[in-house]
């Protein structure tokens, strides 16, 4: 494995706040503070906790720490913009969206620079993911003239039938650290452009991405109290905006276990819910792939973004023909990846969010090798030079078995394991044989194995000989089992988690039509 460290060396954002950065178009003090009602405020309760660096261990900003009382202001803001923001025609909604996907264009390489920052994601996928948000964006922009309804013919003479989307009040956004400027932009464009309005709670592991997209979107124009940002952690931010009684709609991308927890409450207070959760994304290598192919896929799947992402791919089910050259080659490629601080050249994976993501990687692979499962590399803590102040792990490979737990429950970090298998059937129930159902890749040169497994794979997301993440916007974006509970981010299907339908019925007829009554 290689290993760049020498941080001093590169330029950037590194031990500047966003507080100090204007480009960023975040103006406030030395604390980022919430966003209520259209101004920046501080938490009542004086209370702040620290931003770091996660490849240097560095503060990088001081923020509010918010409680309930924070979120009730929060909440008061968005029901008292709502009624003038859902009567805003939706083009004009729309324009303001547009204007922020502009900002966020012209600043990209300052929002790339510190999601990789904060996050620890290099700086090629810091791009990456502001880019999406800037996709996102302009598409759900788009929906500001495209909010399509249905227009049928109706039963009875003289009466007209249509169907129109309607917004359903203050959405409750909650968000994770591993995208900190699109899975924001997954939940608050869909839900602005609607006509909702919205309270976020962002990350406490990046709460200075959330202020400079907040920030950006204030400088677009959006009125006071349409979105809301409240810092802090969940259970202290997130709980009370789940169970407050004016807040109708959450939306939650994070654990399954606080998924659960979240679920459990909304269907005691008959909230409408979303959930993007966990995966165990698998990538199915036949005997005729294509393996210089697949290796790239499995790399890029497995260790990008150090494998914190819900559609990494931490199973690599192969067919036992090829596994024996395939998993040479991946520990080959493993050990060369290159670990550091993100903004230097070269850099191939940065560090783990925090302590606590190192510790639960390491008592994963603690569990793999107590299950019997053979670890071909990696496996550690990273500690070499300056790698030692940050949180890095090295790129884990394991070959194991399907019903080991290291094969079937979500690790987040940078370890896969290789599975043999004998057929394509067998790789098929390997694969839907978990809890979860998000994202599969299957690498073959045969159409008839392809078209096999579009039949027969049960997730969400299927590629055919690509790695298992690289989602665009205008498709649906979710999974299947553990995953979720059937909504989708992305596409228009995004619309259906922040509307409700209602169906309209003009009767010109002059008489009382009884519907179904008086059809003969």
């Amino acid at each position: 494995m290689n290993i760049a460290t020498d941080a001093r060396t590169c330029s950037g954002l590194q031990g500047q706040s966003p507080n100090q950065l204007g480009r960023l178009g975040v103006i406030m003090s030395d604390l980022t503070k919430n966003f209520i009602n259209g101004r920046w405020v501080e938490s009542p309760s004086g209370a702040t906790f620290e931003s770091r660096n996660p490849a240097t261990g560095e503060v990088l900003g001081v923020c509010t720490r918010s409680n309930a009382e924070d979120v009730e202001a929060a909440v008061a803001a968005a029901v008292n913009a709502f009624d003038r923001w859902r009567k805003t025609p939706a083009p004009r909604r729309a324009e303001i969206l547009f204007r922020a996907a502009e900002i966020m264009l012209r600043r990209k390489e300052d929002l790339a620079q510190l999601v990789t920052n904060e996050m620890g994601k290099v700086i090629a996928e810091g791009r990456g993911d502001v880019q999406e948000a800037i996709d996102m964006t302009y598409y759900m922009a788009g929906e500001g003239r495209r909010q399509f309804g249905l227009v049928a013919p109706v039963e009875l003479p003289n009466k007209f039938g249509m169907c129109l989307r309607d917004p359903i009040g203050v959405v409750g956004a909650i968000t994770p650290w591993n995208f900190p400027i699109a899975i924001p932009c997954w939940k608050l464009m869909p839900a602005l452009v609607l006509g909702n309005t919205v309270v976020f709670k962002p990350a406490e592991d990046t709460p200075l991405c959330a202020a400079a997209l907040i920030a950006i979107l204030e400088e677009a124009g959006l009125p006071p109290g349409v979105v809301n940002m409240v810092l802090g952690y969940g259970e202290e931010v997130g709980a009370p905006l789940v169970e407050h009684p004016q807040v109708p709609c959450i939306s939650f991308t994070g654990s399954n276990e606080v998924g659960r927890q979240i679920a459990i409450k909304c269907a005691h207070l008959g909230k409408r819910l979303h959930l993007e959760m966990g995966g165990k994304n698998a990538i199915i290598v036949m005997d005729d792939a294509d393996l210089d192919l697949a290796m790239d896929g499995i790399v890029w799947s497995a260790f990008g973004t150090s494998g914190q992402r819900c559609t990494a791919a931490s199973r690599i089910i192969t067919h036992n023909a090829v596994k024996n050259e395939l998993s040479e080659r991946l520990v080959d490629r493993a050990a060369q990846l290159r670990l550091g601080y993100g903004l230097l050249p070269n850099v191939d994976m940065g560090p783990v969010v925090n302590e606590q993501a190192l510790e639960k990687i390491h008592g994963y692979v603690m569990i793999g090798v107590q299950e019997g499962a053979k670890k071909l590399v990696g496996g550690e803590r990273a500690t070499d030079g300056d790698l030692a102040r940050g949180y890095f792990f090295k790129p884990t490979v394991f070959e194991a078995t399907p019903d080991m737990r290291i094969s079937q429950e979500e690790i987040f970090g940078p370890v896969t394991n290789i599975i043999p298998v004998r057929s394509l059937e067998e790789a098929i129930a390997v694969n839907n044989h978990t809890r979860y159902g998000l994202s599969t890749a299957i690498y073959t040169r045969d159409v008839n194995r392809a078209f096999t497994a579009i039949r027969d794979v049960s997730t969400g997301i299927l590629y055919i000989n690509a790695g298992t993440i690289g989602a665009e916007v205008h498709f649906p974006f979710g999974g299947t089992r553990g995953t979720g509970n059937g909504h989708r981010e992305a596409g228009v299907q995004a619309l259906d988690t922040f509307s409700e339908w209602k169906s309209v019925y003009v009767d010109y007829s002059g008489r009382l039509q009884r519907a179904q009554i008086d059809v003969e």
